[in-house]
Order: structure tokens, then C-alpha cells, then sequence
């Protein structure tokens, strides 16, 4: 006897369903029936309102249902999705998963920008810089010019303008207040194939006035023989005279001028934080305000003027003091061209601003001229190049006789781009 009832003649649904089976094989999976639900019909006519489209159910296999519910191949439901979107996860109305970054395009973008944004500062630096520069100096008047010879050669002049001097500034430099300017320093740079050579030309250097074409006027004033100091011709009638002079009584051919007054001489080492000297001995002279000790020192833009214009302290008077001053603005080149300055913002913009507004250059000359000649300047300390007085061979009536026949040597290998081997005092 069984406690199940008995089949109903009507069950259609096999042995699998209802009373168990006594078959050792498990039941198969069951396929659950899904629901699809179609729209809702439209309300009928009457008022009463329309009887919603009843479900259909499909199977797993995408067949239809029975009764009036089949829906031919389960339609829209025969993926399985009963709940989610059409198109199942990642379609439409679902949230996409999210790609990971892409780096290579980042970097890409990121090294495009920084390039970017250093080639425009680069440019504005250049363009700014260079529309700082004064060029006031036309060596197109200067006539009866020598040759060009190899290399490149600049007359570097340091004058004592009191330009842009407050006088407080005048008292605390002690560069009185002398009313023009006249020439306190005079160098010349030569850069070539064999290094740099920084010649010091004393401004108390006997030289002979040529013809020359005059600045102003541009009439032309015939040579008479005249004997004079260097310094006198910057007095007279200006750079172009300087120059015309230099070439006359040298025989060099110069290609650029620069000068620098008292006051950017002073700012440019203060901007570049200061420049460390070794001062060869203890100088005290009231005339120029120095009162060094000697030894390792950095030195301010006060303290560094007043260094490279002491003169009645030294025992060799003007030739120890432009040793001195090439000393010093060897190391001042130096200080500027170090990536400390160059790649610091902070003081290369003050540096530049400081010198650029205070240095008046010829009408050729150009940013890339004074990068090379300060770089040039860095290299006589480093070891390349050469620094020399100009060789005196005497002195007449207080002016120093330079030496001719070393004098001539010296040019000869300057123009033929040789490495200089004359000795100067």
C-alpha cells in the first residue's frame, strides 16, 4: 500500500514529476519557464477600459508556452534576461566597465606640453632679453678699419658712468659725482680655434689720435700726431673714437664693443648672489672705499666695485689693478654661466635684467655675440685660455710706452687664430 494517490488518467507529464522515481538515474535539470510580458492593449471602447495582454512563457530553449501564452520563439526573451537590458551586461542602459588608463597616450600628451610650454618660454626669454640690449654704438663710423682676422674680438670698456645712481648710491659706491663718463677699464677679448685670450689695455697707454670721422658731427678731423692716454679718446668723442684708436694703434680689426657702467657692474653681482675672490693681499683705499682682507671672500656688488677699482693701494698701481679686474670678471663669468644661474629662474631673470639694462653694445651685436663672449671670458680661468697685460716696454712722462715688436707678435697670432705664446707684463 502507498501513500500517494493514484496518477490522474490526465497527468501527461511523465514519471519525472510528482511521486519521485524510483530510477537509480538523478532527474534531469529542470527548464525554468520565463515571463514575457507584452504591452498593455488599449483601453476598449465603453469606458471600462481594455484587459492587459496576459504573460507568455518560454522555456530556456526559446519555445513557446501553451493556452494562448506562447510566444512562438520567446521573442525578446530567449537570452535568459529576465530582469536586465536588451543586450545583457555592457549594452544599451548599462553601466560599461571602465578601460584601463591608457599611459603611453598621457605621457605622450604630457612630454608634448612640457616641450610646448619650454619652447615658448624660451623664445619670450630670447625676445625679451634681446630688446633689453642697448645697442647705441655705430661702428659703421668708425674708417681706415684693418682687416678682419680669424676668430672674433671684442673691446670690453668698464666706464665710470653714474647712470641710474641715486646719491645715496653715489655715496655708499664711492664713485663721486663726476658729471659724463670716461673709461675706467679697457680689455680685449680675442675667442678662436685656440682658446680665449684676455688682454688688459691700461688707460694710461700711450697712444696716437688718427683721423677719425666724428659721432656726432661726421665730419672728418685729420690726424695730427697727437700722443695722448688711451682714456683721453673715449673722452673726446666717444666709443667710435675709442675704437678707431685701438685698431689704429694695434692693428686688431674689432668686431664688437660692450661696456658696462658703475652701477650695472654692481647690480649684476648682487643679482647673481655675489662672487667668491681670492684677494691676493689686504687692501685698504679710501679713494675707491675697498677694505678687503685677504684671502676667500665672496663680495657683494659694493665690495666687488670697490675691489676692481682700487688702484693707489696696490704697489704696481694701474697694471696690478687690471690683473685684478680680470681676475675678478673671469670668476663673475663664471658665476653667471653656472647651471645654478642659468637653470634658476630666480636669478637668471634678475641677472639678466640687471646686466642687459646697464650694458651698451654695438648695432651688430646680438644675444648669441655676449652668450659667447661671457663663455669665453669663464674659459681664461678655466684653464684654455690666456690672460696678459698689453707689454709695456717703458713709461715717458707718466704714460706707459707699449712694447712694439711684442705688440706686432701678439696681433699677428690673434689674427692667425694661433695660440699665443708673447708674454705681457
Amino acid at each position: 500500500m502507498t501513500d500517494w494517490p493514484d496518477a490522474r488518467p490526465d497527468d501527461h507529464r511523465g514519471s519525472r514529476y510528482g511521486r519521485g522515481s524510483a530510477s537509480a538515474q538523478p532527474e534531469g535539470a529542470r527548464v525554468m519557464r520565463q515571463v514575457r510580458r507584452g504591452p498593455t492593449a488599449p483601453p476598449a471602447h465603453g469606458g471600462y477600459g481594455g484587459v492587459p495582454q496576459q504573460p507568455s512563457y518560454v522555456d530556456g530553449q526559446g519555445h513557446g508556452g501553451y493556452d494562448g501564452y506562447g510566444g512562438g520563439q520567446g521573442g525578446d526573451y530567449n537570452t535568459g534576461q529576465v530582469y536586465g537590458r536588451p543586450g545583457g551586461p555592457g549594452g544599451p542602459g548599462t553601466h560599461p566597465r571602465q578601460s584601463a588608463p591608457d599611459w603611453r597616450r598621457r605621457i605622450k600628451v604630457t612630454a608634448i606640453t612640457v616641450a610646448t610650454v619650454l619652447i615658448v618660454t624660451l623664445v619670450g626669454t630670447y625676445f625679451w632679453a634681446d630688446s633689453k640690449l642697448n645697442r647705441e654704438v655705430d661702428l659703421s663710423k668708425v674708417i681706415e678699419r684693418p682687416e678682419k682676422g680669424a676668430g672674433t674680438t671684442y673691446l670690453i670698456v668698464g666706464s665710470d658712468s653714474r647712470a641710474g645712481l641715486s646719491s645715496e648710491q653715489k655715496k655708499k659706491l664711492r664713485t663721486g659725482s663726476a658729471e659724463g663718463k670716461r673709461t675706467d677699464s679697457m680689455m680685449i677679448l680675442h675667442t678662436g680655434d685656440n682658446g680665449p685670450t684676455l688682454i688688459s689695455l691700461p688707460r694710461d697707454s700711450n697712444v696716437e689720435i688718427p683721423s677719425f670721422k666724428g659721432s656726432d658731427s661726421g665730419k672728418t678731423y685729420p690726424g695730427t700726431g697727437r700722443q695722448v692716454k688711451l682714456n683721453a679718446a673715449y673722452s673726446e668723442d666717444g666709443p667710435e673714437l675709442l675704437v678707431r684708436t685701438v685698431e689704429f694703434n694695434t692693428g686688431l680689426h674689432i668686431d664688437h664693443y660692450v661696456e658696462i657702467g658703475f652701477a650695472g657692474f654692481a647690480n649684476i653681482v648682487d643679482a647673481v648672489g655675489g662672487v667668491e675672490m681670492d684677494i691676493p693681499q689686504d687692501i685698504k683705499d679710501t679713494k675707491s672705499g675697498a677694505d678687503l682682507k685677504k684671502g676667500k671672500q665672496t663680495l657683494d656688488g659694493q665690495q666687488a666695485l670697490a675691489f676692481v677699482r682700487t688702484r693707489y693701494a696696490l704697489a704696481g698701481s694701474d697694471l696690478d689693478r687690471t690683473k685684478n679686474q680680470q681676475k675678478f670678471l673671469s670668476a663673475l663669468a663664471n658665476q653667471v654661466a653656472t647651471p645654478g644661474t642659468v637653470l634658476n629662474p630666480f636669478k637668471l631673470y634678475p641677472t639678466l635684467g640687471a646686466g642687459l639694462d646697464s650694458l651698451i653694445v654695438d648695432k651688430d651685436m646680438g644675444l648669441f655675440d655676449l652668450a659667447t663672449m661671457f663663455w669665453a671670458m669663464k674659459g681664461v680661468s678655466g684653464g684654455d685660455g690666456t690672460s696678459m697685460n698689453m707689454p709695456i716696454a717703458g713709461s715717458t712722462g707718466g704714460n706707459l710706452l707699449w712694447d712694439k715688436a711684442k705688440v706686432k707678435q701678439l696681433v699677428n697670432q690673434l689674427n692667425n687664430d694661433e695660440k699665443v705664446t708673447v708674454k705681457g707684463n
